[in-house]
């Protein structure tokens, strides 16, 4: 069985909590099959939300987990005293293949840019990361490794017909 490990940046939010189901009821499956993937939390990552992110981390034990509300840490840290408090969502990209990025707003491009320096896999449901900054992390893309899958329904919709396109680089100038 392959490990895979996953940070979720946003973990509170209606993305984070549907990616932490999915990873659970993939790894049920996985052990009763005794196949497949076993994806482990390295990383939860919130603004303010720590009563979620306790009862997150008491269930995935990450590694580390993000606070961007700092006042908060000591709470965090009395709460789970084994796991390492951090106030930066991009710390959660170190020691993790796939970064699921479901920050709100513009406050979510420190995740995607770091995660793609990495040369990692970022599941971007964060869409303010490529409107605000596309120039910033369209040559991103070239690094070995960085991938983007979009999580978010409008832009997975996109992506998924592209992606059934068969020459979408040159068939598709330009999408309004």
């Amino acid at each position: 069985m392959t490990t895979v490990g996953v940070s979720i940046a946003g973990s509170s939010g209606s993305i984070g909590r549907q990616t932490l189901e999915v990873i659970f009821a993939e790894n049920a499956k996985s052990r009763s099959e005794n196949t497949g993937v076993d994806y482990v939390v390295h990383g939860l990552g919130v603004g303010s939300s720590i009563d979620v992110l306790i009862e997150q981390a008491k269930i995935f034990s990450p590694r580390v987990v993000a606070v961007a509300d700092e006042s908060l840490h000591h709470l965090v840290q009395d709460a789970l005293p084994n796991v390492r408090v951090v106030r930066d969502m991009e710390d959660l990209v170190d020691g993790a293949a796939v970064v699921v990025n479901g920050v709100v707003g513009f406050a979510g491009l420190a995740v995607t840019l770091e995660t793609l320096r990495q040369g990692k896999r970022l599941a971007l449901a964060n869409k303010e990361s490529l409107i605000a900054a596309g120039p910033v992390v369209q040559p991103l893309r070239a690094v070995r490794g960085a991938e983007i899958i979009p999580v978010d329904s409008e832009h997975c919709a996109i992506h998924q017909c592209l992606r059934s396109t068969v020459r979408a680089d040159v068939e598709v100038a330009r999408l309004v």
